[in-house]
């Protein structure tokens, strides 16, 4: 697996430093994942809970979990006492129950809350107009297990540049919004989760804070 090694270590090396490389395991058995851990990648991303559930326990402690796929409020116990990101929050339900299962474990869990600014309508998230009514009426207070920290999105599957860029600039205009708001103390809005394999570097550029790589670091899914 030494590919593995050498192209999360080729795409960790040319970003900047203060963005956080998460590497995409979804799918890939734990052998094909740990090349990466040995690389240096400390931050892994998974799709499915009962997936993440399964690779936990057969890596080591130190790993960081981003759970970055849709999220059933039933399946929130399973991951609560160790995820160290959420970023597909979209609605004050899932909140709740993130909150509640935290503090059964003495946790407060990080979480990003996810937008829809793609053209598919099969993606997931708040919409734009949603989330300005959602963050004009958030009650932290009403959610003392949870912290909100920023937004995600997945951008359109498509070669129009163009369309992608307009995608990125309205989360990084949205995210300033966000910032500006009084609802959060200052500095705690700070995470932007955008880009993937095929997008990450235009996502730097509009100002994403953690991009989600998968085949390019493992390969291609089969």
């Amino acid at each position: 697996m030494q590919e593995v090694e050498t192209r999360y270590r080729e795409i960790k090396s040319a970003l900047p430093e203060s963005v956080c490389l998460i590497a995409v395991s979804k799918t890939y058995p734990t052998e094909h994942v740990r090349p990466a851990y040995e690389a240096g990648c400390r931050d892994f991303g998974e799709n499915r809970v009962q997936e993440m559930m399964l690779k936990a326990p057969e890596m080591p402690e130190d790993v960081r979990w981003h759970l970055i796929g849709p999220l059933q409020r039933n399946k929130v116990k399973y991951i609560a006492s160790f995820v160290h990101l959420i970023h597909s929050v979209d609605s004050n339900e899932l909140l709740a129950e993130i909150s509640k299962q935290a503090l059964k474990h003495g946790r407060v869990i990080p979480v990003l809350i996810q937008l829809h600014v793609a053209q598919e309508a099969t993606k997931s998230g708040m919409s734009p107009s949603d989330f300005r009514q959602w963050l004009a009426e958030f009650q932290p207070a009403a959610f003392p297990g949870v912290k909100v920290v920023g937004l995600m999105t997945l951008a359109s599957f498509t070669e129009d540049e163009t369309l992608i860029r307009s995608e990125f600039s309205l989360m990084q205009s949205l995210l300033k919004e966000m910032q500006a708001s009084s609802v959060f103390p200052e500095g705690q809005i700070e995470v932007l989760s955008m880009g993937m394999s095929g997008d990450y570097r235009l996502a730097i550029k509009y100002g994403a804070t953690h991009v989600r790589v998968g085949s390019s670091i493992f390969g291609s899914r089969k």
